[in-house]
């Protein structure tokens, strides 16, 4: 009897795309359509083709969708554990094809908080690009470490900009000393020009939405002071909190990298006991990282240790 021939169309009617893969990891990682078409920048209309045509394909449903968002189903959450193995092995097919190239070509992935992002890589980059011109580099920018982070432990990134403490996870090192700043309104007037906690709690305060890991220090470190600080405002981006300090609305304690460039309106103190965070390079710990990113390890450590005056 003989047995009839493989037809792989009459097995699988379209071949998966990689694009495909991408954004049901997405919408997994996220738990919403809307704030995975934010993350990948394309229209939420498009997330939502993608996924339908992938569910068409396999013949089943991957997520389940309500008004609190997408959830996977049992097997949606299977298949998304294999597009994650499949989206690694193909990372490590490019890392390995970049080792092979040394300083000759290939690619440095970085992500950082946003204000690192803007105040200290511009300048490294540029450095980078002159001395080895045939490797590119790409920045992922997040509002807070924990993004960061986790893009160093999925792989896509071989570089982040954080901040102490991490986890085990990492090798860091520190970068610079970012001390907490206050702002406030040109018209305000401390008792003593030094500022005190009492000062500070009995003025509107503008700060990032809760959860963020720079305020959770700032609460911290005020309470272990003995001050309860509570925000008037919550705002998410460091340029509308230091306008809308310009605007008299109320102060902002910011990490002074994210504050910058600070309008010449607005006055700036430090906390009554100074606190600082310590920004520092992250990488996965026994990482095989590429010549590339080596190169580029070793000229950020050195161009700011050159800064420090170190």
């Amino acid at each position: 009897m003989g047995t009839a021939p493989f037809d792989r169309h009459s097995q699988f009617k379209s071949q998966l795309k990689l694009s495909q893969l991408h954004v049901l990891i997405a919408v997994a990682d996220f738990g919403s359509f809307s704030e995975a078409a934010l993350q990948l920048q394309m229209s939420q209309s498009a997330i939502s083709y993608a996924i339908a045509a992938l569910e068409a394909d396999l013949g089943v449903v991957l997520f389940s969708r309500g008004r609190y968002g997408a959830h996977l189903t049992p097997v949606g959450e299977q298949i998304v554990d294999r597009a994650r193995q499949v989206t690694y092995l193909l990372q490590d097919i490019v890392k390995q094809a970049n080792l092979s190239k040394g300083l000759k070509g290939g690619q440095v992935r970085i992500s950082a908080f946003r204000s690192a992002a803007t105040r200290i890589l511009p300048e490294v980059i540029a450095q980078f690009c002159r001395c080895y011109p045939a490797i590119a580099i790409s920045i992922a920018e997040y509002d807070d470490r924990p993004d960061v982070e986790e893009a160093l432990r999925r792989g896509r990134s071989d570089i982040g900009i954080t901040y102490l403490p991490t986890c085990s996870d990492f090798e860091t090192w520190e970068l610079l000393r970012d001390e907490f700043v206050v702002l406030f309104p040109k018209d305000f007037q401390s008792a003593t020009g030094q500022l005190s906690w009492q000062e500070l709690a009995a003025y509107p305060l503008i700060m990032a939405p809760d959860g963020d890991g720079c305020d959770a220090m700032v609460y911290a470190h005020s309470a272990k002071y003995g001050t309860q600080l509570q925000p008037t405002y919550q705002v998410r981006s460091d340029a509308t909190i230091v306008s809308m300090v310009a605007q008299g609305l109320g102060a902002a304690i910011s990490p002074r990298l994210a504050a910058e460039p600070i309008p010449a309106d607005v006055q700036v103190f430090s906390l009554p006991v100074p606190l600082f965070r310590l920004v520092c390079i992250a990488t996965l710990a026994d990482a095989l990282l590429p010549p590339a990113a080596f190169a580029f390890l070793d000229l950020l450590k050195s161009t700011m240790c050159q800064k420090s005056g170190l």
